[in-house]
C-alpha cells in the first residue's frame, strides 16, 4: 500500500481500491491514540473511592473497545456478556439480529484484560454491561482528549473509529477487510468495495492484531513510534522518535540513509538496539555519561555466566530491554532482581527501519 502526498492510499493488491482523507478531518495517529489511552488509564485509577474507579473503568473499556475494534458507540453500549467469546477472542456486535450482527477480533492481551475486568463484577448482571448515558460517555472522552492537549472533538467516538480505520489501512490491512470490519462503512473515507470472505477477514485481522500487540508489548530492545524531529547535519542527521510508550529515542544516521528511507517528521519507524550496545548505570552514575538515550527501569531478571551476564530490565512504560555486560561489571553495580537501573545507549547504536 502506498501513501501519496495527496492523502490517498492505494492498495496494490486490489485494483482501483483507494481512500482519501478530507482536509481537516478529525483523526489521531497511533502515537496520539497511545497518549489518549494512557490518559484514560491514569484517570480510571485516580480515585480513592472504589465505586468511582469502577465507574471510570467501565468508560475506559468503552474507549478501548472502540479504539481497538472501530465499533460505533451505540454498538458497544449495547454489548452483552454473551456477545464476547473469550476463547476465540471475538466480539459479536449487533446482537442476534439477522443481517445486522458481525464478529470482530480482539487481541489476546486485550481479551485477557477485558475478561479480568468483567470477572470482577463490572456490571455483568445488567442486560448490557456498558449501559451508560452516551452523552456522559462523550463528555468524558472530550475531557481525556483535552487532558492530552488535543482539541476536544478528537475524543469523539466517530473520530476514534475513523482513526482506527486509517490505522488499519496504513498497517497494510486490505481495504475490503477494513470495510467489512467496520460494517461496510468508513466515515469520511471514499473507497471501492470488494468482496471478502469471513475466513479471509478473520485471518487478516488476526495477523494484524498479533503484529500490533508485539509493537505494544515490544520485543526486547525494539521500539515502535513516530519521528518527531530531524536535525540535519552536513554528513549525518539526528532522528528523534516518540515511541508508543511515550519514550524519546534518538538515532544518528547518514543523510544518504535519510534520503533513501524517505524519513520525515511524522513517519512511523521501528528502532532496534543490540544488547551489547546497552550500558547500565545506577542512579549516581547516570549523569556522568554522554549517551543520548537514558531510560529508567527495574531489573526483571539476570542470567549470569563466568565471563558475562544478561540483564533484562523493564522500563517505566512496560517495555523490556536487555543488556549484555561483563560479570565483573555486574558485581560492581551490585544488581539484583528489583534493583533500579538506567539503560544507556548512544544515538549511533540505534538502528531504524521504516514501517
Amino acid at each position: 500500500m502506498k501513501v501519496h502526498s495527496d492523502g490517498n492510499v492505494r492498495d496494490r493488491k486490489t485494483s482501483g481500491a483507494q481512500f482519501s482523507i478530507p482536509p481537516g478531518a478529525k483523526m489521531l495517529d497511533s502515537v496520539q491514540l497511545a497518549e489518549l489511552e494512557r490518559s484514560f488509564r491514569a484517570w480510571a485509577s485516580d480515585s480513592p473511592r472504589e465505586d468511582v474507579r469502577l465507574s471510570r473503568k467501565r468508560i475506559l473499556f468503552i474507549f478501548l473497545l472502540i479504539r481497538y475494534t472501530g465499533a460505533k458507540l451505540h454498538e458497544i453500549l449495547d454489548l452483552r456478556l454473551e456477545d464476547i467469546d473469550f476463547q476465540k477472542r471475538k466480539i459479536r456486535l449487533g446482537g442476534d439480529r439477522p443481517g445486522e450482527s458481525r464478529s470482530l477480533e480482539i487481541s489476546d492481551d486485550f481479551a485477557a484484560e477485558l475478561r479480568t475486568f468483567l470477572g470482577g463484577g463490572a456490571g455483568t448482571r445488567e442486560p448490557a454491561m456498558f449501559r451508560i448515558d452516551p452523552g456522559h460517555v462523550r463528555r468524558k472522552f472530550y475531557e481525556r482528549a483535552e487532558d492530552c492537549g488535543l482539541p476536544r472533538d478528537f475524543g469523539n467516538p466517530s473520530a476514534l473509529r475513523r482513526s482506527r480505520s486509517v490505522e488499519l489501512l496504513r498497517g497494510n490491512l486490505p481495504l475490503p477487510v477494513v470495510q467489512k470490519l467496520l460494517g461496510h462503512s468508513t466515515p469520511n473515507l471514499t473507497a471501492a468495495l470488494l468482496e471478502v470472505s469471513e475466513e479471509d477477514m478473520h485471518h487478516a485481522v488476526r495477523q494484524h492484531l498479533d503484529r500490533e500487540s508485539k509493537r505494544r508489548t515490544s520485543a526486547r530492545n525494539f521500539f515502535f513510534g513516530k519521528i518527531i524531529e530531524i536535525i540535519k547535519g552536513d554528513i549525518q542527521s539526528e532522528v528523534v522518535l516518540h515511541s508508543l510508550g511515550g519514550l524519546r529515542i534518538a538515532s544518528i544516521i547518514t543523510n544518504t540513509s535519510l534520503r533513501r528511507m524517505r524519513l520525515k517528521v511524522g513517519t512511523f519507524v521501528t528502532a532496534e538496539i543490540k544488547a551489547p550496545w546497552v550500558h547500565l548505570a545506577g542512579r549516581e552514575g547516570v549523569e556522568q555519561v554522554s549517551a543520548e538515550n537514558r531510560l529508567q527501569g527495574v531489573v526483571r531478571g539476570i542470567n549470569a555466566g563466568r565471563v558475562n551476564a544478561e540483564v533484562v530490565m523493564r522500563l517505566m512504560d512496560g517495555t523490556e530491554i536487555c543488556a549484555v555486560i561483563t560479570s565483573a561489571g555486574l558485581g560492581r553495580l551490585g544488581l539484583r532482581k528489583g534493583s533500579e537501573v538506567w539503560a544507556l545507549f548512544g544515538a549511533y547504536a540505534v538502528i531504524l527501519n521504516v514501517e
